[in-house]
């Protein structure tokens, strides 16, 4: 006759009970040790281009061409970021890249959420023709409407003017689909009590729903900063002279010679015009985290 064993409980003090149960902690903080091998090489692959972008940086030119590449720079040197700024009227193109940016976040931030609210919340004809034509414009490339855009634009007579850089990008198919997809979230009642006691659309849009969509509007306005801070080929094309250029279009006229590309100052103007993007990054990043984590649930 067979008997059946019974579970040996473990008790505190025991020392297998303590072994099994520093290895349950250790597995329950760590996790995988090994997952962290492909986690590891995947954060060195990101990093390894910025890092290489700063150490170049400070680099003499022959160190850039040098053939094996080196790292660490032999002779570090500030030489280039001098030329830049010699080269450069660095404040003015600085600050026409500042305005744009803004010029353009701040309206993307406006319009996006408005026309999102409308798409999430109101009741209107042609509502989801609208919404499947805002879709249908994110599968269009940009350089598509490149040239239309530009005929546009110039049939305007705003080219070689601020407001020709910044009119065409107030507004994305990206942000509306972002902001709808966050405002569906809300609670339809919190919308209908506002009704109910007397509040017209355009206040419920500006004292409910915009403090509600703060996580969004961040996450949309960090990525509407970047693509216009870093946006080269428009500037280039609708700027007509030097002093409407931005950041971008400059660093790439000052780093151009004759014969060859100055790869120093190109790698130096790389690093300052990422450092405003990397520290509106860190300022909202919490907020960006947030409205990536909670876009779309409903």
């Amino acid at each position: 006759m067979s008997t059946l064993s019974t579970p040996r409980t473990a008790h505190p003090g025991d020392p297998g009970a303590d072994g099994a149960l520093k290895r349950r902690h250790i597995r329950q903080t760590w996790g995988h040790p090994w997952m962290y091998v492909p986690l590891a090489g995947a954060l060195l692959l990101t990093i390894a281009p910025f890092l290489w972008m700063l150490s170049g940086s400070f680099k003499p030119e022959a160190d850039i061409r040098r053939v094996p590449p080196v790292l660490i720079p032999t002779a570090p040197t500030t030489g280039n970021y001098s030329q830049l700024f010699s080269k450069l009227d660095f404040t003015s193109m600085f600050a026409n890249s500042v305005m744009v940016a803004l010029a353009v976040t701040a309206g993307n931030l406006l319009f996006c959420s408005m026309l999102g609210y409308a798409l999430a919340k109101l009741e209107f004809r042609g509502q989801r023709a609208v919404f499947l034509l805002v879709m249908g414009t994110l599968m269009v490339p940009g350089l598509v409407t490149f040239v239309p855009l530009y005929v546009l634009v110039a049939n305007m007579k705003l080219t070689g003017s601020m407001l020709g850089l910044v009119l065409p990008f107030l507004a994305g198919p990206f942000g509306v689909f972002l902001m709808r997809q966050f405002i569906s979230t809300l609670p339809d009642e919190l919308i209908d009590a506002a009704r109910v006691d007397g509040c017209r659309e355009l206040a419920i849009f500006w004292r409910i729903v915009l403090p509600l969509t703060k996580p969004a509007l961040a996450t949309l306005g960090i990525i509407t900063f970047l693509g216009s801070w870093n946006n080269f080929l428009w500037p280039l094309v609708v700027a007509q002279n030097e002093s409407q250029y931005t950041l971008p279009v400059g660093l790439a006229l000052a780093s151009s010679g004759q014969s060859f590309t100055h790869f120093g100052i190109l790698l130096a103007g790389a690093v300052i015009v990422l450092l405003p993007v990397m520290i509106v990054f860190l300022l909202f990043q919490r907020q960006f985290v947030a409205g990536i984590a909670t876009t779309g649930l409903k």
